[in-house]
């Protein structure tokens, strides 16, 4: 039995934060600096009232009204990354089989990992199908993290868009879901984090300060070592990519396409020279949308295959918060 990838889709919320917004706010910004060094133009912001349950919902409604050949009557499993639930409890992936009107039926849970989820999410799904115990399943992303962004971050306020992704999962499709590389290094934890609300510290801190710089610090908001991350990836990904490619057997050299986490245009643009990849078997969409955490790279898919790139051995990877990296390769 294998698995495979049927379709996809993603949503975007209304409102959009461009450039130029930014950079009235943060004069010290310019248009260029973002866009040569960021490589954004503009990202989506979910609503005050909008979160990644309602994104994730107007996801799989987009994915069900865009495809007719999938029938949500047939989906036996949903499965939703978020780093952004609504509640504590329940689990939001309960609330979604019901908002979407899926059979009862179903399994239903939610994962919480932030830029590798998707591939995270992947392996789950692919498991679930070869283990017999669903045929359809629903994986979906979807990420607020602007809700977790100081306003005067202007830094991260740059990098980061809010959207969601789903995918059907089955047991045929257009995609042959290939062998995993799974990777965690939980000593990063604290260089990307937001360290209240939980249950380790449920009350707000309120230990606002600003550095030299006026770049905001607080236990209560985002909090990203931006050069830790970046080391962390640097060390972290090339092996990645290595691991992933032998586990596949298969030669880098035989990717038609790698579709990488979309963190910022320097980090991404670093890799690809660093693993020695063509531009032209690289993809990248991050310029309309942002870093959007776990859906970067379904929302990539979904623009690679709109623009015929989308064929071949296409190589996923994907890293960040945690630390927690994966990688697979898709056959199409």
């Amino acid at each position: 039995m294998k698995a495979y990838i049927k379709a996809i889709s993603y949503f975007l919320p209304e409102k959009i934060l461009t450039n130029d917004e930014l950079v009235r706010l943060f004069p010290e910004w310019s248009i260029e600096k973002i866009a040569s060094k960021i490589g954004v133009n503009k990202r989506h912001i979910s609503g005050e009232d909008e979160t990644s349950t309602d994104m994730g919902t107007k996801a799989a409604e987009k994915l069900f009204n865009d495809n007719p050949l999938v029938n949500k009557e047939e989906i036996d499993f949903v499965i939703f990354c978020t780093q952004s639930p609504d509640y504590f409890l329940p689990t939001s992936a309960c609330i979604i089989q019901n908002s979407l009107g899926l059979n009862t039926n179903v399994g239903a849970l939610d994962f919480n990992l932030g830029c590798s989820g998707y591939v995270y999410g992947l392996s789950l799904a692919k498991g679930l199908v070869l283990g017999g115990i669903a045929s359809n399943i629903l994986l979906i992303t979807a990420e607020t993290y602007s809700k977790y962004i100081h306003p005067k971050d202007k830094s991260n306020r740059t990098i980061f868009g809010d959207a969601a992704s789903a995918t059907i999962v089955s047991n045929k499709g257009f995609a042959e879901i290939g062998n995993f590389s799974l990777g965690t290094d939980g000593s990063g934890a604290n260089d990307l984090i937001v360290k209240t609300g939980a249950s380790r510290a449920s009350q707000k801190l309120n230990d606002l300060v600003f550095d030299e710089k006026e770049n905001p610090f607080s236990s209560d908001y985002l909090r990203m070592n931006g050069s830790a991350v970046f080391n962390f990836t640097s060390n972290a990904v090339p092996k990645l990519v290595q691991e992933t490619l032998v586990k596949n057997k298969i030669k880098q050299s035989s990717i038609d396409l790698f579709v990488f986490h979309q963190a910022n245009k320097y980090m991404i643009n670093y890799l690809r020279k660093l693993l020695a990849i063509d531009k032209d078997k690289f993809y990248t969409y991050l310029e309309e949308v942002g870093n959007t955490v776990s859906s970067t790279i379904p929302i990539a898919l979904v623009e690679a295959q709109k623009d015929n790139k989308l064929k071949g051995n296409v190589l996923l990877a994907g890293f960040g918060v945690g630390y927690s990296y994966g990688g697979v390769v898709l056959h199409i």
